[in-house]
Parts: C-alpha cells; sequence; structure tokens
C-alpha cells in the first residue's frame, strides 16, 4: 500500500475504537467500511504469512483492478463496496 491510502488508513486506525475483538489494524479496516467478517478473515491470514492487498478507487477502477488481479488465481478476492 502506498501514496493517499496509507494516509487514509492511519488516519482511520488513529481515530479507531477498538470494536468487537478487533485488533487495532482490524478496527481501522472496519471504519473503513469492510465488514466485519472479511476483517477476521485478513487479520487470520496476516498472520499466518499471507499477503492481503487492498486497490482503493472508482467502482470503474476498483472493476479492473479486481478483472486483473483475478487472473493471478488469488486464494480469495473480494470486492467492497
Amino acid at each position: 500500500m502506498a501514496g493517499p491510502l496509507v494516509s487514509w488508513i492511519v488516519g482511520a486506525l488513529e481515530g479507531a475504537v477498538v470494536v468487537g475483538g478487533l485488533s487495532a489494524l482490524g478496527a481501522g479496516l472496519y471504519s473503513l467500511g469492510i465488514p466485519k467478517d472479511s476483517i477476521l478473515r485478513y487479520e487470520k491470514a496476516l498472520k499466518t504469512g499471507k499477503y492481503v492487498l487492498i486497490v482503493h478507487g472508482s467502482m470503474d477502477e476498483t472493476t479492473r483492478a479486481k478483472e486483473i488481479l483475478d487472473r493471478t488465481k488469488p486464494e480469495t478476492l473480494e470486492h467492497h463496496q
């Protein structure tokens, strides 16, 4: 992650309240609108040494990114609105 998204996540983390047992990162993602069940999967993936890629942009941009990433055969691929 780089650029404006990092600033946005850091800002969200600074104001995040731990919600329902989520870590600070999880609470930050939750405040950005990511569903709690997805956050729990992302945290588990990170704890087991996997990567989580977050793409932020317009609906067209994120749809295009999803199409491109789908070609790489990811373990999971979710599109949150």
